[in-house]
């Protein structure tokens, strides 16, 4: 099939079907993949390994930060590369991405390995679950680069219309995952260190299979040094274009930072639950961004050669499918969320917050997808800052303050609720930003 037809021809249905459902396979390929660590660690029946797990997650959350920026912003930059005919700038773009993640990788596992215990004590461990977040920490660090660069990759192999080949690459480092937890975690006897040294171990893996596809398959892109550059905009696109999902990110892990430090204070058993919440809660989030970012591509392309009309098709269609799926998706959670929570660990006391938890997440699920095709699509067209308006928002200017009130006037039951608020005030705003967007946009027609 001619990407072009893909692009620019193909009914809009087929061509966000085409596009979208490796996108929500690989979306949901990462969810299972965030989901085995704490589910293989919570059959060890130890809550303390759990919230062990949940301390550092922020960490892994870091990574994505600097990810999804260069994938994120290398696929937008890419696919209006493609639209405009640029070999060339394709080529580095890609391999731009490619030495860009492997330095910010190289720079947090020296960070992470020097400052290890500094950062544990920031990020709410105590003296019952140091050890315990140090061996998880000491593993993930040395992953940093593969782990940056493969999720990267993926995004920058989509863009080029190989969404079966960005789905191959998850699939690989979560398979691995998977196999190995159970082995590392329970056969080994090493725990959250074992859920480290499983998550490397598949990322290590995935960027192998990357690496053969830029080499031996890529029709458009290439990973040699000589392509690689910083110039003619190259940098500033790539990181304007990703900025808004990044700092995103970031905001994600200082927000998941503070959320800890302030469940710290309730016990453990908090700390363990929220971990399993936002791991479970992961599905229904990553199911309609899988969908917004699949559409990414169709939207630079189309953007990027002028055809308005598709690129609004392509849209509209993608929110109707994110908010179908939305519903459905948390209506299904309601009704299993005890189910959900015990699948992973069987202590009461976690089990009774993790309950109560899933459920004040749940609130923005069936309209979340709204808020990430309405980035996307600022994104898209260049509108990085709006973008980041909003992302600055939903993870970190609202959150953050919103979860110290609540925790001040209700406590623990009020914390549980700033997520899913926040969600909803960042949803409205997206929705006026993007309506503004819209207008300057159509003038284009």
């Amino acid at each position: 099939m001619n990407e072009n037809d893909l692009m620019s021809q193909m009914k809009i249905s087929k061509a966000v079907a085409t596009m979208a459902i490796p996108s929500v396979i690989s979306s949901l390929v990462t969810v299972v993949y965030n989901m085995a660590d704490t589910f293989f660690v919570g059959q060890t029946g130890d809550p303390l390994q759990v919230a062990a797990v949940s301390l550092t997650n922020p960490i892994f959350i870091l990574f994505m930060a600097f990810a999804n920026m260069f994938g994120m912003g290398g696929s937008a930059a890419a696919s209006i590369a493609m639209g405009e005919k640029n070999e060339k700038r394709m080529k580095n773009v890609s391999s731009f991405i490619t030495y860009a993640s492997l330095i910010a990788g190289i720079f947090f596992a020296a960070i992470l390995l020097i400052f290890s215990k500094p950062i544990l004590q920031i990020f709410g461990a105590n003296t019952q679950t140091y050890d315990l977040a140090y061996g998880y920490l000491f593993h993930i660090s040395y992953g940093a680069p593969f782990i940056i660069w493969s999720a990267a990759a993926s995004f920058v192999v989509r863009s080029e219309g190989a969404s079966k080949e960005a789905m191959i690459g998850s699939m690989i480092g979560t398979i691995v995952n998977i196999v190995l937890d159970p082995v590392m975690i329970t056969g080994l006897h090493m725990g959250a260190a074992g859920a480290a040294i499983a998550t490397t171990i598949g990322n290590i893996l995935a960027s192998l299979y990357y690496v053969w596809y830029f080499l031996k398959k890529s029709k458009c892109f290439s990973i040699h040094p000589k392509y690689f550059k910083c110039a003619d905009k190259i940098l500033t696109t790539v990181c304007s274009s990703g900025f808004p999902t990044a700092i995103f990110s970031v905001l994600m892990s200082v927000s998941t930072i503070v959320l800890n430090q302030i469940l710290v204070a309730y016990g453990n058993a908090p700390v363990a639950a929220i971990g399993i919440v936002f791991k479970a809660n992961m599905f229904i989030t990553f199911l309609q961004m899988g969908l917004a970012n699949g559409v990414q591509p169709l939207l630079g392309y189309n953007f990027g050669s002028g055809n308005v009309k598709r690129f609004r098709e392509v849209e509209s269609y993608t929110k109707k499918c994110c908010v179908i799926v939305g519903i459905i998706v948390t209506a299904l959670y309601f009704v299993f969320r005890t189910q959900i929570i015990t699948m992973f660990i069987s202590d009461p006391k976690v089990i009774q917050y993790g309950v109560a938890m899933l459920i004040a997440y749940m609130i923005s699920g069936p309209v979340i997808g709204i808020l990430f095709v309405n980035m996307n699509c600022m994104q898209s067209i260049g509108r990085a800052l709006s973008a980041t308006i909003v992302s600055v928002l939903r993870q970190g200017v609202l959150l953050i303050p919103l979860l110290y009130f609540l925790n001040a006037i209700a406590g623990l039951n009020g914390v549980i609720y700033g997520q899913a608020l926040t969600d909803i005030i960042s949803i409205i705003l997206s929705v006026i930003l993007w309506i503004k967007c819209r207008k300057e946009l159509e003038t284009q027609k």
